[in-house]
């Protein structure tokens, strides 16, 4: 127990009788006071005491140990490692015993090697403000941070913490093993009417953390995931900064294309979530290479099977197939109608090969507004083709990471067909139509009309392969 008048006594006895030791701190002023004294989660007669000198003009840090219930006591290195700010709180993690968190006047301050090495976090854009509690939720492993002035901080997640040495630290890069968890969606009303606080909600995507010794400046520094088939499955940016970092991945594929239309396709703005399984991360640092793995599992809460997320998976990529067929589709039939307009521009008005070109242009036409919506206002105006349809039903599938339903199923399947046969009178049109066109084109010395082929199309698609990109923040790291 500590005093505001520079006492710090201890009890062995259930408090029936109290011992002062503060002769026994060395280095510490009279009148010191004690702001935090706490016993150790792991050894009997181990304790940490903070002492807190501001009001008589010493701004500097004072913690101390003891591991014989106060027969001794150690400074630890402190402000030796740049902590700054008179000291409020420290911490052990509930997990690992050589892993501290102290708060200072100044911020928060972490150390992996049992206090004899600190350094300041910085992520997230935590203020240099004053941390006067902290407290590790054990089941989550999240830091609460407690401020003065600024609420409260919670930092997601400090397994990485746990897993970082002084080992591993004296590398020049450590990409590190990691667990995202694909969180259910969920939405609701407003049951607190106008008093409502909406804080920010934790993050659906995967934490992908690193170190780094020094500050990343020469060369590339990429992120990739592959799947368990060493498939690519996105690439996102990575920090250069010093410490340990974070990028986050959405863990979705990139968004389906969809065909250009008069009405936007908001339900097709994202890509599916990739399925839960062991991805492959691999970090290119420069010439180096390093790699570990990120394990994605669904959410404990979801009463879906394996199975089934399967099979939401599986019709959301059929859909998601089926839209990039359509776009096909559409800048084929585009192509067509621009190609057969543009020939005929340059004709004389009563030439038949003129007229045959213009008929062939509205075909085209036709045939893409069978597949999109050619007028805005969308279901208002009953202007919804297709894709309208199409999107709407992929909406639906990838809202709910469950088994989709038989209703669901067969809409697509139905589409799908409809599509088809879509695609099948193009294609049947321009091969009756484009033989004696293309002839009277050649007579005419102008380009012949080729219809674009789908592997002509996935070629000009490749560039944009490769997923969405990640954002990439800030995480742990020590002060530039």
């Amino acid at each position: 127990m500590g005093t505001d008048d520079g006492n710090l006594q201890i009890t062995r006895d259930g408090a029936k009788s109290w011992t002062n030791v503060i002769d026994k701190v060395s280095g510490l002023g009279k009148n010191s006071w004690v702001s935090s004294v706490k016993a150790s989660l792991y050894e009997e007669g181990t304790a940490y005491a903070i002492f807190d000198r501001h009001t008589l003009g010493d701004m500097k840090p004072y913690v101390y140990k003891t591991t014989d219930f106060g027969a001794t006591w150690t400074a630890l290195p402190v402000e030796q490692s740049g902590v700054r700010g008179y000291a409020h709180i420290i911490t052990e993690d509930p997990k690992d015993p050589n892993l501290l968190f102290l708060g200072t006047e100044f911020g928060l301050w972490i150390s992996i090697d049992g206090g004899n090495h600190w350094a300041q976090y910085k992520g997230s854009n935590f203020p240099a403000v004053a941390v006067r509690d902290i407290v590790v939720q054990p089941r989550e492993s999240d830091l609460v941070l407690a401020t003065h002035g600024r609420g409260i901080w919670i930092i997601d997640d400090i397994s990485p913490l746990r897993a970082l040495t002084p080992e591993m630290m004296a590398k020049d890069a450590v990409l590190l093993d990691s667990t995202a968890v694909q969180y259910l969606s969920a939405g609701g009303g407003w049951p607190e009417g106008d008093a409502t606080y909406v804080g920010p909600s934790r993050t659906n995507s995967a934490y992908i953390t690193y170190y780094q010794r020094s500050r990343h400046i020469f060369g590339d520094l990429k992120i990739e995931i592959f799947d368990a088939q060493n498939k690519l499955v996105d690439t996102i940016a990575g920090t250069t900064h010093r410490g340990l970092n974070r990028a986050t991945w959405s863990m979705l594929l990139k968004a389906p294309r969809v065909p250009s239309a008069a009405t936007a396709a908001f339900e097709a703005s994202t890509g599916p979530r990739v399925l839960p399984g062991t991805y492959t991360i691999k970090m290119t640092k420069g010439d180096q290479v390093y790699t570990s793995k990120l394990n994605v599992v669904m959410d404990p809460r979801a009463k879906y099977t394996a199975e089934d997320r399967q099979a939401q998976y599986d019709l959301a990529m059929k859909i998601y197939q089926s839209l990039a067929r359509m776009s096909f589709a559409v800048d084929s039939m585009m192509m067509v109608r621009d190609s057969a307009a543009a020939r005929a521009a340059k004709l004389q008005p009563k030439d038949s090969l003129r007229e045959k070109l213009l008929d062939l242009s509205k075909q085209a036409d036709e045939f893409r507004s069978k597949i999109v919506a050619t007028k805005e206002g969308g279901q208002i105006t009953g202007e919804q083709r297709i894709r309208e349809f199409m999107t709407e039903v992929y909406g639906d599938v990838t809202s709910f990471d469950g088994r989709p339903t038989n209703s669901e199923v067969a809409r697509a399947d139905a589409l799908t067909r409809e599509l088809e046969d879509v695609i099948r009178e193009f294609n049947d049109t321009t091969a009756r139509e484009l033989p004696a066109i293309n002839s009277g084109l050649k007579k005419k010395r102008l380009e012949p009309i080729q219809p674009l082929t789908q592997e002509q199309w996935e070629k000009t698609q490749t560039a944009d392969s490769g997923g969405q990109r990640g954002e990439a923040v800030g995480g742990f790291r020590e002060r530039d």
